[in-house]
C-alpha cells in the first residue's frame, strides 16, 4: 500500500482537477465518488495487510484509462456548465428586455395621463373663470344693494 501511495505522490500522470470545475452538483457528486473509491482502496489495503497477500496491482494502462475517462467527463462537465451559463444569460437578458418594455409602457402612459390631467385642470379653471365672469355683475349688484340699504 505504501508503494502505491508513493507512486501516486511521485507520478506525473496524476492530474489535479481545478476547483472551478467542481462547482455545483456535479462537483459534489465527483467528490462523493472519489471518497467512495478512496474508502474502497483503503479497505482493500487493510484486507491485504490482514491476509498477508500480495499488494494490489494496478497497471499503468488502467490508470491512464481512468485518467482519460475522468478528463472526458471533466470536458463534458465544462461544456454543460458553459451551455447552462449561456442559457441563463439569454434568459436573464430576455427578462431584462421585458422589464424595460413594461417600464417604457408604464412611463409612456403616465406621461399621457399627466397631460390629460393638466388639460382637464385647465378646462375646469376656464369654466370657473367663465362662471365667475357671468355671475360677478349679479353678485356686485347684490353686495351694493345690501351695503347701501340701512335697516331700521
Amino acid at each position: 500500500m505504501q508503494a502505491w501511495l508513493k507512486y501516486l505522490a511521485q507520478s506525473s500522470e496524476v492530474t489535479q482537477l481545478p476547483m472551478d470545475s467542481m462547482k455545483g452538483q456535479g462537483g459534489i457528486q465527483m467528490l462523493l465518488t472519489a471518497e467512495q473509491e478512496a474508502q474502497q482502496i483503503v479497505a482493500a489495503a487493510r484486507n491485504c495487510e490482514t491476509l498477508k497477500s500480495k499488494p494490489i496491482s494496478i497497471s499503468r494502462r488502467s490508470i491512464r484509462a481512468d485518467i482519460f475517462s475522468l478528463s472526458v467527463k471533466l470536458t463534458r462537465l465544462k461544456q454543460a456548465n458553459d451551455e447552462a451559463e449561456k442559457e441563463v444569460s439569454n434568459y436573464r437578458s430576455h427578462l431584462d428586455d421585458e422589464f424595460k418594455n413594461k417600464i417604457a409602457e408604464t412611463t409612456g402612459s403616465s406621461g399621457s395621463t399627466a397631460k390629460q390631467l393638466e388639460e382637464e385642470t385647465e378646462m375646469k379653471i376656464r369654466d370657473l373663470k367663465d362662471t365667475a365672469s357671468r355671475v360677478s355683475p349679479d353678485i356686485v349688484g347684490m353686495l351694493i344693494k345690501n351695503v347701501t340699504t340701512v335697516k331700521t
